[in-house]
C-alpha cells in the first residue's frame, strides 16, 4: 500500500475499524489520519453543516500487534467506496478533509 491512500484498518483488542489516509507504515505499526468508522456518518454531517465542533479527523498510531488487516478503500461492483460516498454527500474529496 502506498502512503496517502485511503484505507480501512481493522483492529483487534479492542475490535475497531478506522477509516483514513495512510500516513506511515513501518514494522512497528501503522499511522493513519482519520476517524473511527462508527463516526463516519457523523463526520459527513459535521462537514456538510460546517460545524467545527463536530467529528474531526485525528492522527493515530496503531501498533502492528493490533492490526488484523488493512484494506484499500475501493468500490466493490456497484457498491461505492467510503470515499465515493463522502464525495457524493459532501461534494468534496475525503482526502481534502484528511490533510
Amino acid at each position: 500500500m502506498q502512503l496517502n491512500t485511503i484505507v480501512i484498518v481493522n483492529l483487534v483488542t479492542p475490535r475497531e475499524r478506522f477509516f483514513g489516509r495512510l500516513v506511515e507504515l513501518t514494522s512497528a505499526g501503522v499511522t493513519v489520519r482519520g476517524i473511527d468508522l462508527n463516526a463516519f456518518e457523523d463526520w459527513i454531517s459535521s462537514v456538510t453543516a460546517g460545524d467545527d465542533s463536530g467529528v474531526r479527523p485525528t492522527t493515530v498510531f496503531f501498533p502492528l500487534h493490533r492490526v488484523e488487516k488493512m484494506l484499500l478503500d475501493e468500490a466493490i461492483g456497484q457498491i461505492p467506496s467510503l470515499s465515493e460516498t463522502f464525495h457524493t454527500k459532501v461534494g468534496e474529496t475525503a482526502i481534502l478533509h484528511l490533510e
